[in-house]
């Protein structure tokens, strides 16, 4: 077969070099055989993994999340589409600055046709309370691509919610305002318009902020973590009400019937989990809400953080870096929160042949090369990297929520010990 191949030149913003553009060369084969023995992997647990999306209030101040819940086995699961559809394939192209028409034919070849490992919509699991996690994406992500985490975590027994933000640090989102209704010709004004029924609400798109010529970084990205830490509450707040029984209705309608997950929840055992400005929103979130018990930073990108945050958090906390991304100014962020009465509570390590990007699923569905030259793989295996995350983040959990499971099995993670692993950081900070 003939293959055929482009150039494209694209600029990846990196938070270490203060969205620093580099101009990387993507050459991308045509034909099937680019994604071969790509995807994102199946959960190991011993739960079925269903999922669905959820926005209560279909204003911009309203919340949305994908949840990813156990669920009850069936064969012939609907599984939904990674890209959930092209608004986003417009938010990443201009959030690495090219063109629209050109990116959405490429991303739709490279990345339309993978799945979530997940049934969407599939039937809740009754089996006691689950513990729950409030998961908040990257900049320039959304509520999706951390999929092989999230379902992971919903495989071992837990409610995961990933938060699509609002604050304009997401490549894209979108909610709705009002459709307006023409007034008929013997009405002087139209009938106010019910603001519950979708065919009455208009779609709006939300698009990636980029700093402005000029513009000083901190102010713009700590009011944004803020705004972040808020929206993690907020997700929080309508799962407590849903688990209450509370009828909370759902913008977008979803086949998912909410109602079963009433008393699903065990609302004394919740944490909060994020990657790179998710990391510091973990940070954040944890200052502001104190029912979550403990918070697991991957990659955090610190700078977005108020200096006087650091002695106001009082939960554990475990940053797990990568080897490439981090810097030693980083670090010392990090090891602010450390005291001398919560010491044992902070840990950190580092997962060695990583990437910034070895957390989201883009390491998951590009080939070697490609992943390599653009950054999203590391030297290490992609699935070796991901299960070391995962384990890691269990024990912590089990440790710090007081699970009843078998997750002290991977202990040792906690402590770096695994010849993949690096107590604490590879970064000088003296």
């Amino acid at each position: 077969s003939v293959l055929t191949s482009w150039l494209l030149h694209i600029h990846i913003e990196d938070p270490k070099t203060s969205y620093q553009r580099c101009t990387l060369s993507l050459f991308a084969a045509m034909g099937n055989s680019c994604s071969n023995n790509l995807g994102i992997p199946p959960a190991k647990g011993p739960n079925a993994v269903g999922c669905s999306d959820f926005m209560m209030d279909h204003t911009v101040e309203g919340t949305f999340f994908r949840l990813y819940y156990p669920c009850v086995v069936s064969d012939n699961a609907e599984k939904p589409d990674w890209i959930p559809c092209k608004g986003y394939f417009y938010g990443l192209a201009d959030f690495m600055k090219i063109n629209r028409g050109l990116s959405e034919k490429i991303f739709n070849y490279l990345f339309g046709s993978f799945k979530i490992p997940a049934a969407l919509n599939g039937s809740y699991k009754q089996n006691g309370k689950y513990p729950v996690v409030i998961f908040s994406h990257g900049l320039g992500a959304f509520r999706t691509l951390y999929s092989a985490i999230c379902t992971e975590l919903a495989s071992q027994g837990f409610i995961v919610a990933s938060v699509e933000h609002r604050d304009e640090s997401a490549s894209a989102t979108y909610f709705y305002h009002q459709k307006p209704q023409e007034p008929k010709k013997d009405e002087a004004s139209p009938p106010k318009p019910n603001p519950e029924a979708p065919e009455n609400l208009v779609e709006e798109w939300m698009y990636y902020r980029s700093l402005k010529p000029g513009e000083s970084e901190f102010p713009l990205r700590n009011k944004q973590v803020k705004q972040r830490a808020d929206e993690c509450i907020k997700a929080l707040d309508t799962l407590i009400q849903i688990n209450s029984g509370k009828n909370m209705e759902n913008v977008l309608q979803t086949e998912f019937d909410w109602t079963t997950l009433e008393n699903s929840m065990d609302l004394c055992r919740i944490a909060v989990m994020g990657h790179s400005f998710g990391g510091a929103t973990v940070v954040e979130a944890l200052c502001k809400d104190v029912n979550f018990k403990c918070g697991i930073a991957l990659d955090a990108w610190m700078f977005p953080l108020d200096e006087e945050i650091y002695v106001r958090v009082k939960q554990p906390i475990f940053f797990i870096n990568s080897e490439k991304f981090q810097w030693a100014g980083n670090i010392s962020r990090m090891r602010k929160l450390d005291s001398s009465s919560t010491s044992m509570q902070r840990k950190m390590i580092t997962i060695k042949g990583t990437v910034h990007q070895s957390f989201p699923d883009f390491t998951f569905l590009t080939g070697n090369w490609i992943g390599k030259i653009l950054k999203l793989k590391g030297e290490i295996d992609p699935q070796v990297g991901i299960d070391l995350c995962n384990r890691a983040s269990l024990a912590f959990l089990q440790r710090h929520l007081g699970l009843n499971k078998d997750f002290n099995q991977w202990d040792h993670l906690i402590e770096g010990k695994d010849h993949n692993l690096i107590p604490g950081t590879n970064q000088n900070t003296t």
